[in-house]
């Protein structure tokens, strides 16, 4: 089916009751919502291009044909991935509601995603990213102070972005150095920070916001140079460009300084489980691809310096 054709209006319906579903019940993200909508949206137009008016008319091998058919137009095994989970979320929902006599998506199977390592900082490299920022901000220019306690605070806690633009001043508990962080499902967590990102925090706070602050801001932590909050966008772009003066640092953005900050805490010590609820993982499995680059780093550094590596 074309983009320009419209599905049958049992399917079309289907899909608009199930993104609702998303929101309303299961809480998901606007990511998630539009990327399972425009999955099941699909997958609808596949049903009726075989013919089918009805999601009842659905079955397993008209799911396995349409994830053959993403697969011979050259989809990634992680695009197949989340086709067939947003697949199984919508079969399970139409089954509950009568509109599947059965759940027909329950013995799909998930096409394993190769999941790349992610690139990090060095020790060092985060360390000169740090002081090149601080030394900026000993300027006392109020976007120089910004983006010193921005690269502290993502660093200190490995937050995301969203989650860091979404702060608020009152999220900070400065006596005790931690932050209150609304994550992924709108779960709310608590991250301890460090003296550096304290001290970072305290001159943008006192120094700093107040010189761009704007009444569209209204109690966002970050400030953009318009005087609102911060958007992602401004803070990636914060992130790659002072990246662009450490040598030899690779072109990350604030998700690289997440696995950075990761990756270290697994290498000074600290076990997986307190990770995963610092990050903010629903899985264990989704924190243990740190081990994976903790270990990488290792063999490299092995290879390098054993005489009989």
């Amino acid at each position: 089916m074309d983009a320009d054709e419209e599905l049958p209006e049992a399917l079309a319906g289907a899909v608009v009751e199930f993104a609702r579903h998303l929101a309303a019940e299961r809480n998901r993200s606007e990511h998630t919502i539009r990327a399972y909508t425009g999955d099941v949206a699909a997958l609808m137009g596949h049903v009726a291009k075989l013919g089918r008016t009805e999601v009842g008319q659905l079955d397993l091998a008209t799911l396995r044909s349409w994830l053959a058919r993403q697969s011979t137009l050259g989809r990634s095994r992680a695009t197949l991935a989340r086709r067939s989970s947003a697949a199984r979320v919508f079969t399970a929902w139409a089954h509950r509601t009568g509109l599947l006599s059965e759940d027909v998506g329950a013995p799909l199977a998930t096409p394993k995603a190769r999941r790349a390592l992610p690139e990090v900082l060095r020790a060092g490299e985060a360390a000169m990213l740090m002081d090149a920022a601080a030394d900026d901000a000993s300027d006392g220019d109020p976007v120089n102070l910004r983006d010193h306690a921005l690269l502290e605070l993502l660093y200190a806690t490995g937050i995301r972005v969203g989650e860091l633009v979404g702060l608020d001043v009152d999220d900070l508990d400065d006596g005790r150095r931690v932050v209150r962080v609304l994550g992924k499902g709108r779960k709310e967590r608590t991250v301890p920070y460090g003296v550096p990102a304290a001290e970072a925090l305290d001159a943008w706070l006192r120094v700093g916001r107040p010189r761009l602050l704007t009444p569209a801001a209204g109690p966002a932590l970050f400030v953009g140079v318009r005087g609102s909050r911060l958007d992602q966008r401004a803070a990636r772009t914060v992130v790659h460009r002072r990246l662009q003066a450490v040598p030899g640092a690779p072109d990350l953005g604030p998700h690289g300084l997440r696995h950075t900050a990761a990756t270290h805490l697994l290498e000074g010590g600290a076990d997986l489980r307190s990770v995963q609820e610092l990050l903010g993982h629903a899985s264990l499995g989704t924190t243990q691809i740190y081990t994976h680059v903790s270990v990488d780093r290792l063999r490299k550094a092995y290879k390098q310096a054993h005489p009989r590596a």
